[in-house]
């Protein structure tokens, strides 16, 4: 798996995230409370951190979790909460070490059909439907992974030509036309609640 991502908007951690599967489902996963571009550089600021190029699931499962949380902690912090991402972190990579040997590219690697890979990415710790939706559509757009009716497991997400979430960006001019759809959906669903 390599391919060119720009999650990051940096070219090392968008490197990162376009040749690791663990790299790329870290930085979903850290997708929250954050701009995307802070989340899906931590991994890179991770396997840093950690001395290598790479994540390991086997090594960051195995972990001290208080050095681990101390590693995300670290100015510049990794996220906005770094102790409790560090926790999800390791929770996932303990989940992929007991279920999948520790190959993130094994969630999706034999998903025969979306709805397999959707149920999946569900059961994977910290990922919600939705969170888990958005990667879907990120695996058949960016990444090459489609099994029968991705898109259709993906929900709205996998729509051709959408500009809903990281799945939809490949640059500046994308990641601007992704902010702009967020921000008009949260500025209807605050209408709609003061209407209510």
């Amino acid at each position: 798996m390599t391919t060119t991502i720009h999650l990051a908007q940096q070219a090392e951690a968008d490197e990162l995230l376009g040749r690791s599967p663990l790299a790329a489902l870290t930085g979903m996963l850290l997708d929250q409370q954050v701009p995307m571009e802070w989340a899906f550089s931590g991994p890179y600021t991770i396997a840093r951190r950690m001395g290598g190029d790479d994540l390991d699931a086997h090594e960051i499962a195995g972990y001290d979790p208080e050095a681990f949380a101390d590693l995300l902690a670290a100015k510049p912090a990794v996220h906005r909460y770094p102790g409790s991402m560090a926790k999800r972190v390791q929770q996932l990579c303990r989940y992929l070490v007991a279920e999948y040997d520790g190959a993130a590219e094994a969630v999706w690697a034999d998903a025969a059909s979306g709805k397999e890979l959707l149920a999946r990415l569900v059961a994977l710790p910290g990922f919600g439907r939705q969170k888990a939706q958005i990667f879907l559509a990120l695996l058949g757009k960016q990444y090459g992974v489609r099994p029968p009716g991705w898109r259709e497991a993906a929900g709205a997400y996998g729509e051709e030509g959408s500009y809903r979430s990281a799945a939809d960006i490949t640059g500046p001019e994308s990641l601007a036309r992704v902010r702009a759809y967020k921000q008009e959906a949260k500025r209807a669903a605050k209408q709609e609640k003061e209407s209510e």
